[in-house]
């Protein structure tokens, strides 16, 4: 079976004033269609690194990165851009959220940015604001808003396309135990229900238990891959 999402022998060095910081040396991974993986590692283990280039956010030294069969590594700016646009949805730590648009503005910036505007689907845009919580909040900006509901917009946004794959990196870092557990509730959701593929960066064992595998990186390389053997249930 050919892995929905393979890289290969992927590294990346980091210019740091005269010095050369490897982030990576050599990562070589498959994640198949469905899975929900958890990467987890100590700062500087190059777990976010990694989640850049699978990504397609950035480019690799040397490897490849093939989403769906499609080798990144071969593609333009342009063609990689196109491929974020049809296929990932991003999480980021910091929310990164418009401060001048409210929360349903914010959601529907991923529709207009992948041209699915006339498309959407109203009922399932109120679907996800209902599970995440958000439904009451969403003509409030984000100054207007708690962390833990920004999270929660920015997790919506990422999903309102239904992306074929789900990228989360540290989606908990600046939560609550609270707004932790339903968003990671709502990420495995969109792995079992929409058939999502999720692959969440993170340093916590809890989160990185939501997971059916969780692969382990220290100092660029993986070091563990493991099964988890009980698919947590939403």
């Amino acid at each position: 079976m050919v892995a929905f999402i393979q890289a290969e022998n992927l590294t990346k060095t980091y210019r740091i004033g005269k010095v050369d910081v490897p982030a990576l040396r050599g990562v070589s991974l498959e994640i198949q269609k469905g899975e929900f993986v958890s990467i987890v590692g100590p700062s500087g283990s190059g777990k976010s690194t990694l989640f850049y280039l699978l990504g397609g956010l950035t480019r690799a030294d040397s490897g490849h990165v093939r989403i769906d069969g499609e080798d990144l590594a071969k593609m333009s700016d342009g063609e990689r851009t196109s491929v974020r646009r049809r296929k990932i949805g991003f999480v980021f730590q910091r929310f990164n959220l418009l401060p001048t648009l409210n929360a349903d503005s914010n959601i529907r910036v991923a529709q207009d940015i992948a041209g699915t505007s006339s498309d959407a689907d109203p009922a399932f845009f109120t679907r996800i604001c209902d599970l995440l919580g958000i439904s009451k909040r969403i003509q409030h900006r984000p100054s207007e808003m708690s962390g833990g509901e920004q999270q929660r917009v920015a997790l919506a946004r990422a999903l309102v396309n239904r992306p074929a794959i789900v990228l989360a990196d540290e989606p908990t870092g600046n939560l609550d135990t609270k707004n932790s557990e339903v968003v990671l509730k709502m990420l495995r959701h969109s792995n079992q229900e929409l058939g999502q593929t999720v692959l969440m960066i993170t340093h916590n064992p809890e989160a990185a238990a939501y997971g059916d595998r969780i692969i382990h990186m220290r100092d660029g390389e993986i070091v563990s891959p493991e099964l988890d053997p009980q698919r947590k249930a939403t």
